[in-house]
């Protein structure tokens, strides 16, 4: 996964990666000679006391040393535009898919998984590419060059070598190995915590109004204990392998010192060449130490690597159909034929075999009792999800036959839950219509009752909170049947968004909108009887099936369903 996942993300940027492999390489060819230099400076310079060899040499090193500095700079240079560029390229490959996906995809990953792999995920894979281009190319050529440099100086003395490099090679690949699933372990505590906060944030209230703040902060250090425990167990795998690697790496210091020096002392053996040893063997060492730290983020790099590819490589379940899509009469009303519904793995469907017909110039209304799939079947219109059987049709033209961008746009949704983003109450509604005048925002603000709380706010560039948290839920309803009325659709749904309003501003906004959706194709879902008995049509259904459909008061005389529901609302003589 994480292979496959680099070599597509690094392929647009092949110029600057040799660019990093060439500067890295010189870095490291260049401090595999200094060694070599200073050790000429000691045997034919300080030794024979030749001062003007000691000042060739040292200035032959003082350039390798500004050649090998500026060859780093540079190198890292490009090396961090590389990881942040591919950072910001899986950020968006990301974030487009999810846009991608339709409500069961997004249900099946879950809001704080995508949140996590979006961010932390991929901060994992672009940490791994600046270490990678850092580190994993002038750690080999230094590995193997430090070796070859080393036997050249001395090849009895490298034996030691033999025993070094197997002790650190088993360190690594030991740790390495029981570091893999406690990787794993911490991206999803990581999503647990995630979940976890984003509750609590979104139901503050809820949870102030329940005086639940010491469960919730209880449980909340619950699942940061949980992740805190993975992360320990990781730290003391680091805490325990850096000290082997330095151990290591002292004891083989002490080693060549002693060997070395009974070497220089039987003449089989210079100082300088001694020095140079040493200085061949630490370059081995950090090589290995360097390769150490980039292999223990590997193994988070691949769990996040496999969640990132996870999510790019699942298909929306809603794809637009071949060839663009068929042309369709946008004010040509709704129909559902047959339509079938049930949610992946569930024991039964939500909806059974309904039949529904919403005509243009009409309000057709859809009441039931709650979990009677009301949403469900609104939901089924803009193809938020597809049906499971049946078909449903937008000017006479199935769905799944329409391009998704070309059905959205002869839509105004208005939800049951209204969101509203961050920004002023003209980018809400301009959200609708980004062309929309000031005339037109203020005719959908009167039209929905909003405009008298909006002029209080301080007009169309009131400040609006993520959510809309700073304005009541009835505000929040009308804000979104404002958004919706400005972008004049051909269909308008409304799922139970009146259900805030006094009963006032309900029929007023109901009168009101009569005017503005005269030749649009009307579908309001309601659980107030007040809301849609005036409707041109009412649908009733009742456990996934339509079992009345008709006027107020035909209903009302031969639909006991509808009247049950009624009365449990108003008392008989209001119904009549």
């Amino acid at each position: 996964m994480l292979t496959r996942l680099l070599r597509t993300h690094l392929r647009p940027y092949r110029t600057a990666l040799l660019v990093v492999v060439v500067l890295q390489a010189a870095q490291a060819l260049s401090n595999l000679w200094l060694p070599t230099l200073n050790a000429r400076i000691i045997d034919q310079g300080v030794v024979t006391g030749d001062t003007g060899y000691v000042l060739r040499t040292g200035g032959v090193m003082l350039a390798v040393t500004v050649l090998q500095v500026l060859c780093a700079v540079v190198a890292v240079f490009f090396a961090a535009r590389v990881a942040m560029s591919v950072g910001r390229d899986l950020r968006g490959a990301v974030f487009a898919r999810v846009q991608e996906f339709s409500a069961q995809e997004v249900g099946r990953f879950g809001a704080p998984s995508l949140i996590t792999r979006e961010s932390n995920d991929v901060q994992q894979v672009q940490m791994l590419v600046m270490m990678g281009l850092a580190f994993l190319v002038a750690a080999p050529i230094t590995l193997v060059g430090g070796v070859i440099m080393a036997v050249r100086e001395d090849a009895r003395l490298s034996m030691v070598l033999l025993v070094i490099v197997p002790v650190l090679l088993v360190v690594l690949g030991l740790t390495i190995r029981r570091m893999r699933p406690l990787f794993a372990s911490m991206q999803t505590r990581l999503d647990a915590i995630n979940r976890v906060l984003r509750e609590q944030i979104t139901g503050i209230r809820v949870v102030r109004a329940f005086v639940r703040e010491d469960a919730e902060a209880a449980r909340f250090g619950a699942a940061n204990d949980e992740l805190r425990e993975v992360a320990v167990a990781v730290g003391r795998l680091m805490a325990l392998m850096f000290p082997v690697v330095m151990l290591v790496l002292n004891l083989s210091s002490v080693a060549v010192i002693w060997f070395g020096g009974q070497q220089i002392d039987a003449g089989r053996m210079q100082v300088g060449s001694l020095t140079a040893f040493i200085s061949y063997l630490m370059q081995i060492l950090m090589a290995v130490l360097f390769s150490t730290m980039m292999l223990m983020i590997v193994p988070r790099a691949e769990v996040s690597a496999g969640r990132i590819t996870e999510v790019l490589q699942t298909e929306p379940s809603i794809r637009p159909p071949a060839g663009g899509g068929r042309p369709f009469a946008q004010r040509g009303g709704v129909e559902l034929r047959g339509v079938t519904f049930g949610y992946p793995g569930a024991e039964a469907p939500v909806l059974h075999d309904v039949d529904l017909l919403a005509p243009v110039g009409q309000t057709t209304a859809i009441i039931g009792a709650t979990g009677a799939g009301k949403t469900t079947l609104v939901e089924l219109v803009p193809r938020l999800v597809d049906v499971t059987g049946g078909a449903v049709l937008v000017g006479g033209v199935d769905v799944r036959e329409l391009d998704p961008q070309v059905l959205w746009s002869a839509i105004g949704l208005v939800p049951q839950k209204p969101f509203l983003f961050s920004g002023t109450v003209a980018s809400n509604l301009r959200m609708g219509k980004g062309d929309a005048t000031e005339d037109e925002l203020w005719h959908a603000l009167e039209v929905a009752q909003a405009a008298d709380f909006v002029r209080e706010l301080g007009g169309l560039e009131a400040p609006v909170t993520q959510g809309g948290t700073n304005v009541s839920g009835g505000q929040r309803q009308r804000l979104a049947i404002a958004r919706a009325l400005v972008r004049r659709p051909a269909i308008y749904l409304f799922d139970d968004c009146f259900s805030a309003l006094d009963v006032a501003t309900d029929a007023a906004l109901r009168a009101a909108l009569v005017p503005e959706t005269r030749d649009a194709t009307v579908l309001v879902v309601a659980q107030r009887v007040s809301t849609v008995r005036g409707a041109d049509r009412i649908v009733v259904l009742d456990d996934g099936r339509v079992v009345g459909t008709g006027t107020h008061t035909e209903l009302m005389a031969s639909d006991e369903t509808y009247r049950e529901i009624v009365l449990s609302q108003v008392s008989v003589e209001e119904a009549a």
